[in-house]
């Protein structure tokens, strides 16, 4: 077989290679390898950033020590040491060991490893240890070609791979193996493996330093992906040669990976800045700003989990009900995150963030919630009514319960007249919706809405008003003339009704949608909530739930 690049291969029927042991899949590491592979931890104890997985007794070190010939898969991103260990397990002493890449090896080739190690285990040679890099590249028939094997352990299967294997592993191979989730290297192991590698025999042995504002710079550009980060290294002790300069300085850095450094601290100012600047790009619907703060972010290497959270909260506090969409569009981004990963859910991010900046704006459910918070916390409310209470157990009916609701549906407008909310609440009017995009049609039909259900009696009807005049007043409240409100002048309330919900608002009732008459109805009533102040010196938000700039929110973890 010919080399994948990951790492040279031995032929697959083990005929090229040295003594069992000897690692008959993988070469010795030479002078002029590249770094990352140079500096691969001789034994389990360097390995670094798998701590989850290195208890004594752990799979994992059963596998590398040979104790227990448990077929395993190697599930996690690029660099995090899936391949270095298969490095430490072909360094047993005891086993054969083989290895080959799904990118070029075929189910010939698998039969052929297969064959070889039932015939060396029938004449008393050792157990052979398969490993396969990117596993989920196999088609289900070259996966169905190991299932035998490893059922009756002819081969010990080291698999690896940075795709779900319950989506990309078929069941059965799965259900053969023990699983094993590399987690990615954070910042601080790759920082000790940059160190390491300056200073060790086997990297750069001291010939160099690295600045600190050198190292921050490479260990942002990793991602957590430590062959990266070793890789930038190396180009950079290159440039630093070239020029005889004993130190790696930032501009050094720099040049060699053509990627400028990004001034941005994940645990700083830089990130609560950057964070403010995108919230408040969105909500000011610049979506050019908004996509330059998401690609600072995501070069800077901060964690697409938390740009995702931010885009989810978004799409309820300040798109909300203008665009209902745009949660379903935000928490889609966040699963893909978390299912696809970076790079690629980029993409993910980006699409979320053109729909939240071009969407229509309201905060009228954020307003809403805290208004309502606001009471409950003020000691406002009461016993539920009568009416509402749960009334499907024994002795519930000789309590009063249920007695007197009035089921919806019987009604053929959908709506009857009841009483909802506790005594002390009646009639207060939390949701105020304005007359953006798609809550507009619920501004048009909310004050019919709670005429109805609070018994109102229908305003009174004066001369009749101009055709003009007659039809925005059929967009501002339906059923003034019989027929279904029609929001904007476009069918947005669905077909007609048997018996519409008509009337116009009562009188002295504001236009839906509109400003009220007094300042103080838009205020969230004076019982102690607090507006809290924008975290940049903008105007104070009444019943934010989040801070724009990032800062976590009381029982969010931040990551």
């Amino acid at each position: 077989m010919e080399p994948d690049g990951l790492f040279p291969l031995a032929d697959p029927g083990g005929q090229r290679g040295a003594q069992p042991g000897a690692g008959d899949g993988f070469t010795t590491p030479g002078a002029d390898s590249p770094l990352p592979v140079r500096m691969r931890p001789a034994t389990i104890d360097e390995l670094v950033g798998q701590q989850h997985l290195l208890a004594p007794g752990s799979p994992l070190r059963q596998l590398v020590g040979g104790a227990a010939p448990m077929s395993v898969i190697l599930w996690g991103p690029p660099g995090c040491g899936k391949t270095t260990i298969a490095h430490l397990v072909a360094a047993a002493t005891d086993r054969r060991f083989v290895a080959m890449s799904a990118l070029s090896a075929g189910v010939k080739d698998v039969r052929a490893v297969i064959d070889t190690a039932r015939r060396q285990r029938r004449a008393g040679g050792p157990p052979t240890v398969l490993f396969i890099d990117e596993v989920h590249r196999f088609s289900k028939t070259q996966q169905d070609s190991l299932l035998a094997a490893v059922e009756d352990r002819t081969v010990t299967l080291l698999a690896a791979t940075t795709e779900n294997p319950y989506f990309s592993v078929i069941s059965p191979l799965l259900s053969r193996c023990v699983l094993l989730t590399l987690q990615p290297l954070d910042d601080a192991a790759v920082r000790d493996l940059l160190r390491r590698a300056v200073t060790d025999g086997r990297g750069l042995a001291g010939a160099v330093t690295l600045a600190p504002e050198a190292e921050d710079h490479l260990v942002r550009l990793a991602g957590g992906d430590v062959r990266k980060a070793l890789t930038a290294l190396e180009a950079a002790a290159g440039s630093a040669a070239a020029t005889g300069a004993a130190e790696i300085d930032l501009a050094t850095a720099e040049r060699a990976v053509d990627v400028a450094a990004v001034r941005y601290d994940r645990d700083g100012d830089a990130h609560y800045d950057v964070t403010s600047a995108f919230i408040k790009s969105m909500r000011g619907s610049d979506v050019d700003a908004a996509l330059h703060w998401l690609a600072r972010m995501l070069v800077a290497g901060e964690d697409a989990r938390f740009i995702a959270r931010r885009i989810v909260i978004f799409a309820s506090e300040d798109v909300g009900m203008a665009d209902p969409t745009a949660l379903s569009v935000a928490t889609a981004a966040a699963h893909a995150v978390e299912y696809v990963g970076l790079p690629e859910a980029q993409l993910n991010l980006a699409q979320a963030v053109i729909h939240m900046a071009t969407a229509p704006k309201s905060n009228s459910a954020t307003s809403a919630i805290a208004a309502a918070i606001g009471d409950v916390r003020a000691g406002r409310g009461g016993a539920v009514p009568r009416a509402l209470r749960d009334a499907h157990y024994a002795g519930s009916k000789g309590l009063g319960h249920g007695i007197g609701y009035r089921y919806p549906h019987d009604d053929q407008r959908g709506v009857v007249t009841q009483q909802y909310a506790p005594d002390e609440l009646a009639g207060v009017d939390y949701y105020r919706p304005t007359e953006h995009g798609a809550e507009r049609p619920v501004a048009a039909r909310l004050p019919v809405l709670r005429r109805i259900v609070r018994g109102l009696p229908p305003p009174a009807r004066g001369p009749a008003p101009a055709t003009a005049g007659r039809a925005a007043e059929a967009r501002r409240d339906p059923g003034t003339d019989g027929s279904p409100a029609v929001a904007g002048g476009s069918a947005g309330d669905g077909p007609p009704r048997a018996t519409p919900i008509d009337g116009p608002s009562p009188a002295g009732e504001p236009p839906a949608g509109a400003a009220p008459a007094a300042a103080d109805e838009v205020a969230v009533p004076a019982n102690g909530v607090a507006a809290r102040n924008d975290p940049a010196g903008g105007q104070a938000r009444p019943g934010s739930t989040s801070d724009d700039d990032g800062r976590t929110p009381a029982g969010e973890a931040h990551q």
